[in-house]
């Protein structure tokens, strides 16, 4: 991870006003505060940055409850100058304009139709600024029927086709059970101001990105799957397809999730083809692997839950690090099933790239955040300060950026406007 400069990290250049929150436009933002851009988050004074549900919030790192001490907040607006500014007010309205003014992008992740209302549509946007990037990101966008629809992450799984593709053969489908769209879509949101970025450097023009978290969603449903029900009227989930651990693309037998000896431990295997059985048979080294219906992948995939079964007898006799281990040495692709813990706490590999950096947060104090999954061989990625506390940074932005006296602060003070 490197300690560059602003100035010399790969989005130095750039200032974004970031009224976004939750995990979806917090999300995004904070991997471009990461690669250096200041990223100035706007919050509510009269809500106490409440309009993000996630300040304040669980996980907690002692005892402590409050609105500075959320570890999610922290882990998602990293890096990032927090302000706040009163939109009730004339004069906080103003306030905003003076920082859209000497922005280079506006970010948010309200409902479709709420910045407009405050007086903030792309149009007047563009009167304020008229290169100004601005990129709203909410579940169905700002056209068709469902525009005017509130989403959370699970719903948007649910209404995108997601969550039919998750479950038991023969159960009804089991969700995600987390708000994976929400990370999803901040990463389509970030991908979309960086374009907007590139084309406004080529051509000096501005633009409205228009996002909807749902259509994201789709793109997550799988092509091959999407294919087969439009082309040959097979949806994903019918009677006699296997589960969502298990694939026909390709074919593959065994090929699933096996308990192991442990609390809640288990086996990922991959038997890709009849080589590979020879390998697991190898492994096994039971009677029951030389039935010759095993020998073929038609023979395994036609007895595949009575093949199951008879691996997952194996497997469950013995540790996951040894199921796994014996299947390696003779080829077969093989790992255990790794929970969060273990990729955090234990494994080398996470270590060794640098994915849990330790960021400082002046309430919370010093505590490991979500890094970046890639490195710039140049201009990589920092994350050392943690989310900003409520108004931390008016004055330096206020005063700093925008010129205003220390006077004229205490006044927006006193007014409530920030």
């Amino acid at each position: 991870m490197s300690t560059a400069s602003k100035a010399t990290s790969a989005l130095g250049h750039l200032r974004i006003c970031d009224l976004s929150g939750q995990l979806a436009g917090a999300g995004s933002t904070r991997f471009l505060a990461a690669l250096g851009a200041e990223v100035i988050r706007v919050e509510d004074p009269v809500l106490q940055g409440r309009w993000d549900i996630v300040r304040g919030s669980m996980p907690y790192r002692d005892e402590r409850r409050g609105i500075e001490l959320g570890g999610a907040f922290n882990n998602h607006n990293v890096e990032k100058l927090g302000v706040t500014i009163n939109l009730r007010t004339e004069r906080g309205r103003e306030l905003l304009r003076r920082l859209v003014a000497v922005s280079d992008a506006v970010t948010e992740n309200f409902a479709a139709g709420v910045l407009a209302r405050l007086g903030f549509s792309y149009e007047e946007l563009k009167a304020i600024k008229p290169d100004i990037i601005y990129v709203s990101n909410s579940g169905f966008g700002h056209t068709g029927p469902y525009a005017g629809f509130k989403t959370f992450g699970p719903i948007v799984q649910a209404c995108c086709g997601l969550t039919a593709t998750s479950g038991l053969a023969g159960q009804p489908p089991a969700g995600w059970g987390y708000s994976y769209m929400d990370h999803h879509g901040g990463y389509f949101m970030a991908m979309a101001l960086l374009a907007a970025v590139v084309h406004r450097n080529r051509t000096g023009e501005g633009q409205w990105v228009d996002m909807s978290c749902t259509e994201a969603g789709l793109a997550l449903a799988g092509g091959p799957e999407l294919l087969d029900a439009t082309v040959n009227g097979r949806t994903q989930r019918r009677e006699g397809f296997p589960d969502s651990n298990h694939s026909r693309s390709p074919a593959m037998a065994p090929h699933g999730i096996y308990p192991s000896a442990g609390d809640d431990d288990w086996v990922a295997i991959a038997c890709r083809d009849d080589r590979d059985w020879t390998g697991v048979a190898a492994a096994i080294g039971e009677p029951w692997t030389g039935d010759d219906r095993w020998a073929t992948l038609e023979g395994r995939l036609a007895a595949e839950p009575e093949l199951d079964e008879l691996v997952a007898r194996w497997t469950r006799a013995r540790s996951r690090e040894d199921a796994v281990e014996r299947l390696k040495a003779h080829g077969v692709p093989a790992t255990w099933v790794a929970r969060p813990e273990d990729r955090i706490e234990h494994d080398p590999a996470t270590a060794a790239w640098g994915l849990w950096p330790t960021a400082h947060h002046p309430e919370i104090g010093d505590v490991r955040v979500d890094g970046v999954p890639l490195h710039l061989s140049a201009t990589d990625w920092s994350i050392r300060r943690g989310a900003p506390l409520l108004g931390e940074h008016n004055e330096q932005v206020f005063c700093g950026v925008l010129g205003l006296s220390r006077e004229e602060l205490d006044e927006l003070a006193a007014e409530g406007a920030i």
